[in-house]
């Protein structure tokens, strides 16, 4: 009984150790396995002939996590229902369809084969089927080009062979879309490029979405209710809408009302951090907010750069004109990813410091939102001013959080990465502030020889920030805390910290320029609410709904009474 509960008991656990590893595939394969046998049991029960499984349901995995249900579908149509290897096959990839949200190769998730067999014996045979069928199709494809026959194998017989899910996914969907433009034309490009080339009519495009209800009309109330006011109601269910307020966005008035109101969710979230942390900010301080995942590419560190570099200009000056800021973060590390951790540590030990030095006059403000979450997001992303989406080029697949900041009128600093091109794009470059290399520019940089050492002897306001986290200031001196992260960025940097930081912290001083023009800031936040309409769930749902599942809507009275119109799901 202990056993069985660990699998629901703790979800994603460490996989650092063996006994995680398995943990996490039993996840997988408990959760795919029962929503698999539920659909199997409403059709018996409706009657229905399994030969129009897919017509009935269309399963999306999202990312690699759910992959294993392909062979679980094949084992309970040929295994449990009898039914030939062909048909089951047409059913299953008909059924399915692939979802990828990442650009990074090592998050591809790849199980080694032994854990595998000795989890799921019977679905690694499945696998050694499909991929036997698989390889034959691309050998008449292909004739004699063993490379791309091994980089098509659904097996890495590289060192210690390996199932390769992502690769088990594009085999057997239908459909293979990325999450934002640049994100689907890096993955046809590169990651899945084998694929793209073998079956290129599979590929599309699918923009994330976010909800307007929760995400404006339920977080921000105020912001709801000028919506509401200037033009009606209606827009939470049709957020193309939002382009009606920019007639309004000219009027004096309407810029000072929503001045007021961004100020009063300040002031709330202001109060929030001083009952929940103790930590007294200014609401007439810049929010200059970087809520997400913590990870290397997402580039947290970057910002704490900054956070230092603003702190050494006001050390060697007092009497600097600064514009105020508090700086706000929240998000979670992988349990066994180290150097996440240490990105935490840093930005804490960095808050400690500069929060309680007199020199600093209050005008740099650093807070770390512990237990980020859905309910912390909706008291965040209404106050923020300033959204940081500040990955790297080319590794963050889409982004989501980027759209949440751009609803509830923060305005976006960024590079060309993910989503952050389209809501360029629908702001307006004039509304945006742009930085860093290119995915281009990365990628040739790094083809020439990337050199971060360079940066740090050439650019002294970045030598000067990497010395003092060096030094132990702010680890009590402690100067091994942070060598780690360091001499990753000195030797290696793969993630192009010290190649960005230059023109990363000038465009921080723009931001700070901006700011100060009260009604200059307010039209670039107002235009960026009025062209977030691309950026709702419900586009994104339609996309989806139209291309690849094929469903029509139904129709649902407030009764509870269903018209069904047809399509997948009845």
């Amino acid at each position: 009984k202990v056993v069985s509960e660990n699998i629901t008991k703790v979800l994603y656990p460490n996989d650092e150790q063996i006994q995680g590893k398995e943990l996490r595939l039993q996840q997988q394969y408990f959760f795919v396995a029962c929503s698999l046998q539920d659909m199997l049991r409403i059709m018996r029960g409706q009657g229905i002939p399994l030969e129009r499984f897919h017509e009935k349901y269309a399963v999306q995995l999202n990312d690699t996590h759910p992959a294993v249900a392909i062979p679980e579908l094949m084992r309970l149509l040929v295994d449990e229902q009898g039914m030939d290897w062909d048909p089951a096959w047409a059913i299953t990839r008909k059924t399915f369809a692939y979802t990828n949200h990442t650009l990074l190769p090592e998050a591809l998730e790849q199980w080694p084969v032994p854990l595998f067999a000795r989890i799921l014996p019977r679905h690694l045979e499945i696998i050694y089927e499909i991929n036997a069928r698989h390889l034959d199709q691309v050998r008449l494809c292909f004739l004699g080009d063993q490379a791309r026959l091994s980089r098509l194998s659904l097996i890495d017989e590289g060192g210690e062979r390996h199932v390769r899910m992502a690769h088990l996914a594009c085999v057997g969907s239908h459909a293979i879309n990325g999450v934002a433009a640049l994100h689907t034309e890096l993955l046809k490009a590169d990651v899945l490029a084998d694929f793209h080339v073998l079956a290129p009519e599979k590929f599309s495009n699918k923009t994330n979405g976010v909800t307007p209800r929760r995400w404006i009309a339920l977080s921000n109330p105020r912001l709801a209710g000028l919506l509401d006011q200037s033009i009606g109601e209606g827009w939470a269910r049709d957020l193309s809408r939002l382009r009606e307020i920019e007639p309004h966005v000219e009027d004096a008035g309407f810029r000072a009302e929503w001045r007021y109101i961004k100020r009063a969710t300040k002031e709330d979230f202001a109060g929030f951090l001083r009952r929940r942390l103790d930590i007294r900010v200014d609401p007439q301080s810049l929010f200059d907010v970087q809520v997400k995942r913590i990870h290397e590419y997402k580039r947290q560190h970057l910002n704490a750069l900054h956070i230092i570099a603003l702190y050494l200009r006001l050390k060697h000056n007092p009497n600097l004109d600064l514009t105020p800021r508090t700086f706000i973060f929240g998000g979670k590390a992988a349990p066994g990813y180290h150097m996440a951790k240490l990105m935490i540590r840093l930005l804490t030990c960095v808050g400690d410091m500069v929060n309680k030095d007199p020199a600093v006059r209050d005008l740099l403000k650093v807070v770390y939102l512990p237990n980020f979450n859905v309910t912390n997001g909706q008291r965040v992303y209404p106050a923020a001013e300033l959204s940081e989406q500040i990955s790297t080029a080319g590794k963050e697949a889409s982004g989501t959080g980027n759209m949440k900041f751009m609803m509830n009128g923060a305005v976006t600093i960024g590079t060309m990465d993910g989503a952050n091109v389209e809501i360029r794009e629908e702001a307006g470059a004039e509304n945006f502030f742009l930085f860093g290399l290119s995915t281009e520019e990365v990628a040739e940089l790094k083809k020439s020889g990337y050199r971060p050492a360079d940066c740090y002897h050439s650019n002294p306001e970045l030598k000067a920030v990497i010395d003092l986290i060096r030094d132990g200031y702010f680890s009590r001196g402690d100067r091994d805390l942070f060598k780690p992260l360091v001499d990753n960025l000195l030797t290696h940097d793969p993630y192009m910290l010290l190649a960005d930081f230059r023109s990363y912290v000038d465009a921080q001083d723009q931001v700070g320029l901006a700011w100060r023009d009260v009604e200059h800031w307010s039209r670039m936040a107002l235009l960026n609410i009025a062209r977030s309409g691309k950026f709702s769930s419900d586009r994104s749902i339609q996309d989806y709904s139209e291309d690849i599942w094929k469903v029509k809507p139904v129709k649902i009275d407030l009764l509870g009474r269903k018209e069904f119109s047809g399509g997948v799901g009845q």
